[in-house]
């Protein structure tokens, strides 16, 4: 995307084509106007339009241009958080309805792309958090214990069980979720435009919000060549967020993560790793994350960005790292890479924001966005149609509040995930 091949890689190479768009020029209006057409807007949008609701969404580049087309692709369930930490940080209201809400939010997405025949490689077989040695199988071992408690259909699998359904011995132990699974997430945002545009929603590209005027009764977004006015404005753009709505990006540290693809593997090379398919990542503080693609690319990812001294240093610990996992694709040349950002509140819990009167935010997905963001944008969508009040939503509308030390944290991010992966493979 922009002509930048480091941006989407993969993704953007075997995704479906997004709709046809164009930037948006005069005067439009709409019942609601939404900032960003990612999962969050365009999940809004999606359900909005089919309420019989007038939507516009603008974007500042392109469709899934941010986090939405960039990630991994694993669609998991609930938060970073432990479960039980969650009632906590956000009291015994809003704690369980998030938990309940996130716990079922894969299935949601799966539905959604079954309902309107999204072509994304949706694989809803669940995913495998791998643990890294005795403190990485007892943290998967209160984590499995905690959403059994709940109920939930997660499975804490020994070392030899983990061998067999990942492909390697360098394991002490995973949990396996069949709540969860794996998408392309570009061809699903894709997907979900479609679907919006298909239901009635008018989606504009190019079309960076420069200015938004409360005028009473309506606000005014101002692009460089129009406007769209509406009662009601969603602003979806989370770790994308730019100089409009500042107080969304002071919230938010951005952890940078990068993907690493393969070339397709040979079928007995397929066999050997990860055979029925599940997306993988570790329990290491500075973790890596590993799954196939349907044409039996190999996708290896970590923290950190591709850009300056960190290109070469995060290649090179990708080929290390990789082989000394699985030594079989010791020759293994990758053919694609690219890198993003993930948004990181203080508390690795995500955020409903009032900006203004009738102007909501979503906020801090802290590397958990495809099946969140697809329910958090129906939230939002059914807050402002009135089908559900502020008292019943999964999360309070706060204010956003600046994280302390956000760009020296930033930097220590970045710089300390070339440091580590210069020093190795570290296992």
């Amino acid at each position: 995307m922009k002509n930048d091949p480091r941006s989407h890689g993969l993704w953007e190479r075997t995704a479906p084509p997004p709709p046809v768009t164009r930037a948006l020029q005069g005067e439009a209006r709409a019942d609601v106007a939404i900032v960003g057409a990612g999962f969050t807007g365009l999940s809004a949008a999606l359900h909005l339009a089919e309420g019989g609701a007038k939507v516009v969404v603008l974007e500042a580049a392109e469709i899934g241009f941010g986090g939405s087309g960039r990630n991994v692709g694993l669609v998991n369930a609930g938060l970073w958080v432990m479960p039980d930490e969650i009632p906590a940080v956000l009291g015994d209201t809003y704690g369980p309805r998030v938990l309940d809400l996130l716990g079922g939010a894969p299935r949601v997405v799966f539905d959604l792309i079954a309902r309107h025949n999204m072509q994304c490689e949706a694989t809803p077989i669940g995913t495998l958090h791998c643990a890294v040695g005795d403190d990485g199988l007892a943290e998967i071992k209160e984590r499995a214990r905690q959403w059994q408690a709940r109920g939930a259909p997660v499975r804490l699998l020994d070392a030899a069980e983990t061998a067999h359904k990942v492909g390697t011995k360098a394991y002490a132990g995973s949990l396996l979720d069949e709540r969860a699974g794996t998408v392309q997430p570009l061809a699903y945002v894709r997907g979900l435009a479609h679907a919006a545009a298909k239901a009635g929603a008018a989606i504009h590209t190019d079309s960076a919000v420069i200015g938004a005027d409360d005028e009473g009764a309506q606000w005014r977004l101002r692009t460089a060549s129009g406007s769209v006015t509406a009662p009601w404005v969603i602003v979806a753009t989370n770790a994308y967020t730019t100089t409009l709505w500042p107080q969304l990006r002071s919230e938010l540290v951005h952890l940078p993560y990068f993907n690493l693809a393969t070339k397709p593997l040979s079928d007995n090379l397929r066999r050997s790793i990860l055979p029925e398919r599940q997306g993988a990542w570790d329990t290491k503080e500075i973790l890596s994350s590993f799954r196939f693609d349907q044409e039996g690319r190999f996708i290896f990812g970590s923290v950190g960005a591709l850009r300056g001294t960190g290109l070469p240093i995060h290649r090179n610990w990708g080929r290390r790292a990789m082989a000394r996992l699985f030594p079989q694709l010791k020759d293994a040349e990758f053919e694609t890479e690219w890198h993003g950002k993930i948004g990181m509140t203080v508390d690795n819990v995500p955020r409903f924001h009032r900006l203004g009167r009738n102007v909501v935010a979503f906020s801090g997905y802290n590397g958990r966005g495809i099946a969140p963001g697809t329910v958090f944008g129906r939230c939002l969508a059914e807050l402002v149609s009135g089908k559900t009040g502020e008292a019943d939503l999964p999360l309070p509308l706060t204010e956003a509040t600046a994280a302390p030390l956000r760009a020296a944290k930033e930097i220590y991010y970045e710089v300390g995930a070339q440091v580590a992966h210069a020093a190795g493979a570290r296992f």
